[in-house]
C-alpha cells in the first residue's frame, strides 16, 4: 500500500549552484512559489490550503519536509493561507515582517524568524533580499534571490513601481513579475467600485501596461526569463499580457512565460 504524503521520503536529486524556481500556481486563489540552489528549498507563500499545498508541492516532487523556510510577502489570504498549517504540520520555519505577523492571520508556527526590509539575510547558501513594495498591507515585502552570481526577483502584488523597487529589481537573471489586469476589463468587469479603486489605485495590483515599464526601467539584456504572473481571472487574460509586453523583446516572446493559477509553472533553471 502507498505511504501517505507525510510518510513519503524526498525524491529530488539536487543540482548544486543552480539557482532554479517553479510555481504552484498564481493567482487570486493562491500562490506559492519555489526557489532553490540546489542545496536550499524554500516556498514564497503559501495560498493554498495544506492538502492542496501538498498535492502541487508532489507535482513538483518536492516533499514539505525538504522545505528550508516559508518566506511571507504578507497578510493577505491568497498569499498567507496555508503557511500556519503547512508549519505546523511539517515543522517548517516562517520567516515574515513583524508587521505581517501583528495582522493576527497566521497562528502559532513552531519556528519564526523576523524580516527587517532591506536587510540580507541567508538560509543555508541562498543569499535573500527583502524588498519593500507599496501594498495595502501592513509590511509588505517581495524578494531577490541570489546564488552563484545569479540573481531572480519575485515581484507580484505592488500597485506601483517606485524608484526603489525599480532600483532594487535591476540586474536579475530571471524575473517573477505581477501582470495583474487590464485596466479597461477592470473597469468594465464584474468588481464592485471600491474593489475596483482598490486594484487599480497605487497600493494595489500592476497592470500589463504598468508592468512593460517597469521592465523597460529594469532593462532587458541580462533576462533570461520573465514569468507573468498573478493574473486576475476576470480583469486580465494571457493574450492581453503577452501584448504589452512582446514589443519590449523585439517581438520575440520565447522569454515570457505565464504562471497560471490552475497549473502553476514546471521548474525553470537559470543558466
Amino acid at each position: 500500500m502507498p505511504q501517505p504524503l507525510a510518510d513519503q521520503l524526498p525524491s529530488v536529486a539536487p543540482l548544486s549552484g543552480r539557482l532554479r524556481f517553479a510555481s504552484l500556481g498564481s493567482g487570486s486563489k493562491g500562490n506559492a512559489t519555489l526557489v532553490s540552489d540546489g542545496e536550499t528549498w524554500v516556498l514564497v507563500d503559501c495560498g493554498f490550503g495544506l492538502r492542496e499545498t501538498e498535492r502541487r508541492l508532489a507535482r513538483l516532487d518536492i516533499h514539505p519536509r525538504q522545505l528550508d523556510a516559508v518566506l511571507v510577502t504578507h497578510e493577505h489570504g491568497d498569499h498567507l493561507r496555508g503557511v500556519g498549517p503547512l508549519a505546523r504540520r511539517h515543522g517548517v520555519p516562517v520567516y515574515l515582517t513583524p508587521g505581517t505577523w501583528l495582522s493576527g492571520r497566521l497562528g502559532e508556527v513552531p519556528q519564526r524568524h523576523w524580516i527587517t526590509p532591506q536587510s540580507r539575510f541567508a538560509i543555508k547558501g541562498l543569499i535573500v533580499d527583502p524588498i519593500t513594495v507599496p501594498h495595502d498591507a501592513r509590511e509588505p515585502i517581495q524578494f531577490r534571490f541570489e546564488s552563484a552570481d545569479r540573481r531572480l526577483g519575485v515581484l507580484t502584488d505592488l500597485g506601483h513601481a517606485s524608484d526603489h523597487v525599480a532600483e532594487a529589481f535591476r540586474g536579475c537573471d530571471a524575473l517573477i513579475l505581477e501582470c495583474n489586469h487590464d485596466p479597461h476589463l477592470l473597469q468594465t468587469g464584474p468588481y464592485p467600485p471600491s474593489l475596483k479603486r482598490r486594484v487599480g489605485g497605487k497600493w494595489g495590483h500592476l497592470a500589463n501596461g504598468q508592468a512593460a515599464t517597469l521592465l523597460a526601467r529594469l532593462g532587458l539584456d541580462r533576462l533570461q526569463r520573465i514569468v507573468c504572473s498573478h493574473l486576475s481571472e476576470h480583469n486580465n487574460r494571457p493574450d492581453l499580457v503577452l501584448e504589452a509586453l512582446t514589443p519590449l523583446l523585439d517581438g520575440d516572446a520565447s522569454r515570457l512565460t505565464i504562471a497560471a493559477q490552475d497549473h502553476g509553472l514546471q521548474w525553470q533553471t537559470i543558466n
